[in-house]
This record gives structure tokens, C-alpha cells and sequence, in this order.
């Protein structure tokens, strides 16, 4: 696998679409291909930010959340959120590289992933091109942030080996491979986090990839992003947590 940053200008709010700022950035793309984009780029394109100062920070965490946990329960005053079927500190609001604004997600991460595929399958005449809507946030007991998935286009989510024989003749029971969560770990690693800006990556040579020339259905979603705590291999902590309904939730 090859993954590639691109450096692009220094993105503010208002100042482009995202699909122009595609437009200056990327000379070429090849066929079975997957373009990530972090979503603060592309949340800074579609003008969702707020000027800090304007409006409490944990009031605009619950307008951005599904469920939230009052930031008084966290040792580091952190609140917890779910925002868009994904556990994430803060619903994702950011204020590094914001030039003096709250960056919040995408409105729609999932719509902005199937936009940019179809602009990149027009612009390059690609059949098999995947996109990935990326992020980071920390993972329970490991220190440090990694990559994550919000959003994603154009390919298998995952790789199932349930059923399949290991090396000794036994079946797999529960091996599914998180495809998309992987690519985007990977992404986010060569994107950095600081000064570099390099909000896009393009990941090459990847047999793993099942490429498909659509959306993912609802139901495909339905197996990526769990919409049920309950459904969830972590339940027992998810569920005893002290949440409480966020904004989204309760349109």
C-alpha cells in the first residue's frame, strides 16, 4: 500500500468550496485509488465554524452531539459525545489551525463523501475510486490520537473471514477486518496533525479494497456505523455511561 499527502494552500473559511480546493490540489488520480480528506478541511470549506467567543463551548458540543456526557464527570474536563454513530471527545469541534474559530464536522459527512466521488469519477473518468472523511481521536487505553472514519465512498467498508479456515483447519467465528477504519488510520499518519498541511492523502495499491461503483446503501452503513449502543461489542460500558441527549438527537 502507498500513501501519499498533498499539500494544498492554507484553507480559511468561506474562501472555497471544497471541490475547487480538490481542483488546485490534485493533478491526477488512478483507477482503484482512495482519496481521504480530513474532516476539519473539509468542514472549513463548507463554512462550518464558529468565531470563538461567540458561543460556549459545551453549548455547541451539545448542539453538535446525539448524546453527550457532562465534561464535570472527566478528570481533564472533557465531554464525550456521540455524533454521527461515532464515539469522539467533544463531538469533533476543534479550535487548532481554526484561525480563531470553532471547526466543527461536516453537516453531513456521509453526503460529502458520496459529493467528492462523484466529482472525482467525473473529473478523472474513474469507475473504481474510493473517498474517506477522516478525523482523529484517542483509543480507550492506548495513549495518543489515532485516525477514524466518519465518512466513506466507493468501497467495501469490510473484509469478512468468518466461515473461512485459519492456518490449522479451524473457521473463524467473528474476524471481520474494519477496512475503512484502517485506510483512514493510515491517512491520518501521513497527514500529521500540526503545521504540515496536508489535509489529503491518496492511497494506492490496496488488493485488500473491494471497490464498488456506488454509495453504500443504508444497509451497508448499517454494517460500518452501529446505530444501537446495544449492538455494540462494548455495550456494557456504553450503556452505564451517564449520557444525555444531545441537539441532533432530539430533531
Amino acid at each position: 500500500m502507498v500513501v501519499t499527502a498533498v499539500k494544498t494552500r492554507k484553507v480559511l473559511a468561506g474562501s472555497c468550496s471544497l471541490n475547487e480546493l480538490l481542483d488546485e490540489s490534485l493533478g491526477g488520480l488512478e483507477e482503484k485509488s482512495v482519496l481521504a480528506i480530513t474532516s476539519k478541511v473539509a468542514a472549513i470549506c463548507e463554512n462550518r465554524v464558529v468565531p470563538i467567543g461567540t458561543v460556549e463551548k459545551a453549548e455547541l458540543v451539545k448542539r453538535e452531539s446525539d448524546y453527550f456526557i457532562d465534561p464535570s464527570v472527566s478528570k481533564y474536563n472533557m465531554s464525550f459525545t456521540i455524533s454521527h454513530h461515532t464515539l469522539v471527545p467533544v463531538a469533533g469541534i476543534d479550535e487548532s489551525n481554526g484561525n480563531g474559530n470553532y471547526v466543527l464536522w461536516p453537516g453531513d459527512p456521509q453526503k460529502t463523501a458520496n459529493q467528492v466521488r462523484a466529482y472525482l469519477q467525473k473529473r478523472f473518468g474513474l469507475k473504481n475510486v474510493g473517498v474517506i472523511l477522516t478525523d482523529s481521536t484517542a483509543r480507550p487505553l492506548h495513549y495518543g490520537t489515532e485516525g477514524v472514519a466518519i465518512g466513506y465512498s466507493g468501497f467495501s467498508s469490510s473484509n469478512s473471514y468468518v466461515g473461512q479456515p485459519d492456518l490449522f483447519g479451524r473457521a473463524f467465528q467473528v474476524s471481520i477486518a474494519n477496512i475503512v477504519d484502517a485506510l483512514a488510520s493510515a491517512a491520518v499518519l501521513v497527514m500529521g496533525e500540526g503545521t504540515e498541511q496536508t489535509p489529503l492523502a491518496i492511497i494506492e495499491d490496496v488488493p485488500a479494497v473491494k471497490f464498488q461503483d456506488h454509495d453504500p446503501t443504508p444497509d451497508e452503513l448499517k454494517q460500518f456505523f452501529l446505530e444501537h449502543m446495544e449492538d455494540d461489542l462494548f455495550e456494557p460500558f456504553l450503556k452505564n455511561a451517564p449520557w444525555q441527549k444531545g441537539d441532533q438527537k432530539q430533531k
